[in-house]
C-alpha cells in the first residue's frame, strides 16, 4: 500500500507575522518558513504505519513555489520515500488544491491519504473534505488515533462532545490532529540521504487543473491594539463600570 501525505510550507509558528506596508498580504521575504505543524503529524503517522508493516511506500506531495522542495526534503529526512512538487503560486485556494491532489491520486493510486487538519496560515480546514468529495472516498477528520486493519481502519477523532470512533473502508482520507503523535526529529544521516531521494516536479497546467483564484483579497490589516486594562477596587465598582461605562449589563 502507498500512503500519500500532503505537506504545506508556511511561516514558522514561532515567527511574529507582519502585514506588508501596502496591506496586500503578509510579509514572507527573509522570514523563516517551515512545514505546517499538523502536516508533521501526518508524516509521522505515515512512518509509523509503514514501520508496522502495513504500507510499502510513503509519497510526500506539496503544492507551491520552488522553495517547497525544502519542506518535502524535511519529510524525506524523517523517513518518507519520495516527493512530488506541483509548482504553483502561493495563493492556491483549497478547492484547487483538492483538484490537484485528486489528479495525483489517479496516477499514484494510494491506499491512504494523510494531511494536517488545517494549515496555520489560512486555517481553512477544507482540503481533506473537498478531496474526499472529489474522489468519493470515506473521510475521517481531526484524527487523534488511527488503527489500520486489513481492508478497514478504526479512527478516533476529536469532536466537541469528546472522542468519536469511526470505522472507514480503505482507501480513505484522514486529516491529522496535533494529538495524534509526537513527530520525530530527522537524524543527520537521514538528512544526507534525503538529498538523494527523488522529487518529481509537475505543474498545474500539466495536470489540466485551473488554479486561478476565485477570491480576491482586497486588504489585509493587523488587528487593533489591545487597550490597557483598568483596575477596580471592588465588585461594586466593577458592576458600575460594566453597567454605565461599558453598558454590557
Amino acid at each position: 500500500m502507498k500512503i500519500l501525505v500532503t505537506v504545506k510550507r508556511v511561516i514558522d509558528y514561532n515567527v511574529q507575522v507582519r502585514v506588508k506596508a501596502d496591506n496586500s498580504g503578509v510579509e514572507k521575504e527573509n522570514v523563516k518558513m517551515s512545514m505546517n505543524p499538523p502536516d508533521e503529524n501526518a508524516v509521522e503517522e505515515a512512518l509509523r504505519i509503514k514501520e508496522a508493516g502495513k504500507a510499502d511506500e510513503i509519497i510526500i506531495l506539496s503544492i507551491g513555489e520552488e522553495k517547497c522542495q525544502e519542506t518535502i526534503r524535511t519529510a524525506l529526512a524523517m523517513g518518507a520515500d519520495r516527493g512530488i512538487l506541483i509548482k504553483a503560486t502561493d495563493d492556491v485556494e483549497p478547492l484547487s488544491v483538492s483538484k490537484l491532489i485528486s489528479k495525483i491520486v489517479e496516477t499514484e493510486k494510494p491506499g491512504l491519504i494523510l494531511m494536517g487538519k488545517q494549515a496555520i496560515d489560512d486555517d481553512s480546514n477544507q482540503t481533506a473534505q473537498m478531496t474526499s468529495a472529489l474522489l468519493n472516498w470515506p473521510q475521517a477528520t481531526f484524527a487523534s488515533k488511527i488503527d489500520i486493519e486489513e481492508n478497514t481502519a478504526i479512527v478516533t477523532r476529536e469532536i466537541d462532545e469528546g472522542l468519536e470512533r469511526v470505522k472507514v473502508k480503505m482507501p480513505f482520507i484522514a486529516s491529522c490532529d496535533l494529538r495524534l503523535n509526537e513527530p520525530r526529529y530527522a537524524s543527520l544521516p537521514n538528512i544526507m540521504k534525503a538529498k538523494k531521494k527523488p522529487i518529481d516536479i509537475k505543474s498545474a497546467e500539466e495536470l489540466g487543473v485551473d488554479i486561478k483564484p476565485r477570491i480576491e483579497n482586497i486588504k489585509i490589516s493587523e488587528p487593533p491594539t489591545r487597550q490597557k486594562g483598568v483596575m477596580v477596587a471592588d465588585v461594586a465598582e466593577l458592576v458600575q463600570k460594566l453597567k454605565y461605562e461599558a453598558k454590557v449589563i
